[in-house]
């Protein structure tokens, strides 16, 4: 009996509000909320920034609200003379998906044959493919540019597009290495016994195992060429070429600063990645945790 009751008053004493197994999860909420604060501030202030005329921004207090609304900055920083904000989108979109494809049809065969081979050296290849993310195009871009004015693509598409590829290639090739290393070895063999060819087997059999690696190799390699800014300022001279990285900073001179256009166009440059990370969030989070738990 006096047993019963203790159990009794520890699990009443548990579920009180002021208690300290109660006080775990409202502390926990705070902290998350804290956190999320200090992320979205930032954001919240270059959103409603963007609604304010450029005196009201350099006004001294600062205000945190506008005091008339100015939504035509959006319609009119599309036709300003500093910079054609038009094809500077077109061409980042242009640039960072075919980017994204050239270095996912790149490195997708190469991490399965690493993972799945062992031929000699692929120790050493594979430490040679990640010591070329050291390797920044703020380092290598004036010798990539004039590689590029020799070929005859300087200020194109197609050198940006192989930039970008090259550049996140290794980061693609560990990423899916270490999924298609986990996917046992039995099951492709099973399915070669039952008559599917090599390639069979990869695009039905392995390829789904992995796909939650493959959706984290894309979203962060797309990410990484839509906010490329050294080499595209080097290399793409052509205001029309140059992505919206890059166009962002004809807003700000040496006297006078558009900060009004400036807060818009960051604006505009970030809602393609916002969706695209909610359309994938469950399969992005699935390939960030894989393997935490055996």
């Amino acid at each position: 009996m006096p047993e019963r009751l203790t159990r009794r008053t520890y699990r009443r004493t548990a579920r009180r509000p002021g208690s300290r197994r109660g006080r775990h999860p409202l502390l926990l909420s705070a902290a998350g909320a804290v956190v999320v604060l200090v992320f979205l501030v930032p954001y919240l202030v270059m959103l409603v920034g963007s609604f304010k005329s450029r005196p009201e921004i350099l006004s001294v207090p600062p205000t945190y609200l506008p005091k008339q609304w100015h939504p035509g900055n959006y319609l009119s920083m599309w036709s300003t003379p500093e910079t054609p904000l038009p094809f500077n989108l077109v061409s980042t979109l242009v640039i960072s998906f075919c980017a994204t494809a050239l270095g996912l049809a790149v490195a997708l065969p190469a991490a399965y044959y690493t993972a799945r081979s062992r031929f000699p050296g692929r120790l050493a290849f594979l430490l040679l493919v990640l010591m070329t993310q050291m390797l920044q195009p703020t380092v290598l871009a004036v010798g990539l540019f004039r590689e590029f004015v020799v070929i005859g693509i300087d200020d194109t598409w197609a050198a940006m597009i192989l930039v970008n590829a090259a550049f996140n290639l290794s980061f693609a090739v560990w990423i899916m290495h270490s999924f298609f290393a986990g996917v046992p070895l039995e099951i492709e063999e099973a399915a070669v016994l039952d008559g599917a060819s090599r390639l069979q087997t990869l695009r039905r059999i392995t390829l789904p195992l992995v796909w939650p690696g493959i959706v984290t190799a894309v979203i962060f390699t797309f990410v990484a060429c839509w906010n490329e800014f050294a080499a595209s300022l080097v290399i793409l001279t052509t205001d029309a070429n140059q992505p919206l990285s890059v166009a962002l900073t004809k807003f700000v001179g040496q006297y006078d600063s558009a900060w009004q256009y400036v807060f818009g166009v960051s604006v505009v440059a970030i809602v393609p990645v916002v969706v695209l990370f909610a359309l994938i969030e469950k399969r992005l989070v699935a390939g960030l945790t894989a393997g935490g738990v055996k």
